[in-house]
């Protein structure tokens, strides 16, 4: 990972180790495609899980919603672990991102809203239009800033990684004893590691974004928070040009993980700015467009499990 990046990429997360298999890379046109439909499967995913939260809200009970969500995170949990005893790397994926964004949705941003809706925190409101700017349950989110520390404290210490980013701490901090801090990685199980790259980012973006939203640090305008976005842009372009070299399907879906969140980093700061407009906040007026959306991440997501499928079954034959 370049050092000006924003976000650890998915070998953040995948701790290789010294004699284990990394993703053969190759300039042939079929990583390129592979590379730019998992880039689409997973950035499809994003506007279609912002629009599911905002139809539960619309379409469900207070306490119809809670039970749901909570539901919704039992869902998530059962799915990343049945993906441990999933068979072939690209199924596991699928798992752990498909569990993952399950479980991310019902229990965090829902569980938040719980509580924020429980003990009566405000949202923040635009002072000109008396609209709503930060829902309550994003306002309470930085208060994790000490439980997301204190995992990437287990992951800088405690696990031997083929990320580039991590591998620069790590030799910052611990010089010549890096080898020996950082001795081992963790068991590999490919739906536990693509379901906590999938966290981890996503909890490292939603917490930057807080920061750069609020006015007593810097703002929604301000110089430093565009900045960021655009650092990011950039940033999703490089792990993009990686990703085009990835032959594996699996491989290649976990390193668009971190491609897709680092881009929506400036396109979240582009909706905050009233730059870019949301649709997917407001599924309902916009329900052609989102249709069309989930069309596309279906057909998408049913091409690469055939393509998979006739892999594995080439294989097993041969």
């Amino acid at each position: 990972m370049h050092d000006a990046q924003f976000f650890p990429t998915p070998q953040l997360l995948n701790f290789p180790t010294p004699n284990s298999q990394t993703p053969q890379l190759s300039n042939s046109p079929t990583p390129m495609i592979k590379a730019i439909l998992s880039f689409l499967m997973v950035l499809l995913l994003m506007p279609l899980g912002h629009a599911l939260m905002i139809l539960m809200e619309h379409t469900l009970s207070p306490v119809a919603l809670h039970y749901a969500a909570f539901g919704m995170g039992v869902a998530g949990m059962l799915i990343v672990i049945a993906g441990v005893f999933a068979k072939g790397d690209t199924r596991q994926t699928l798992f752990g991102l498909f569990g993952g964004l399950l479980f991310w949705t019902g229990w965090f941003e829902f569980l938040l809203q719980y509580y924020a809706t429980r003990y009566g925190t405000m949202p923040q409101l635009d002072p000109a239009t008396g609209e709503i700017v930060t829902k309550p349950e994003y306002l309470i989110l930085p208060a994790t800033f000490g439980l997301w520390a204190m995992v990437m404290l287990l992951y800088l210490f405690s696990t031997a990684n083929g990320c580039n980013f991590m591998n620069w701490i790590q030799r910052r901090i611990f010089g010549r004893r890096k080898a020996e801090i950082a001795a081992r990685p963790m068991t590999r199980h490919v739906s536990i590691i693509t379901f906590m790259e999938l966290m981890m980012i996503l909890w490292t973006s939603y917490l930057l974004l807080m920061f750069c939203y609020d006015d007593n640090f810097l703002g929604d305008s301000h110089p430093v928070t565009l900045a960021i976005g655009a650092g990011c842009f950039i940033g999703s372009l490089f792990i993009f040009r990686k990703q085009t070299r990835i032959k594996s399907w699996g491989a290649n879906i976990r390193m668009a993980i971190a491609t897709v969140i680092t881009l929506w980093t400036p396109v979240e700061i582009l909706g905050r700015n009233d730059i870019l407009t949301e649709i997917w906040v407001a599924p309902l007026e916009h329900q052609t467009e989102m249709f069309t959306i989930l069309g596309v991440f279906i057909a998408v997501t049913a091409f690469i499990i055939v393509k998979n499928n006739k892999k594995r079954n080439l294989q097993v034959e041969a």
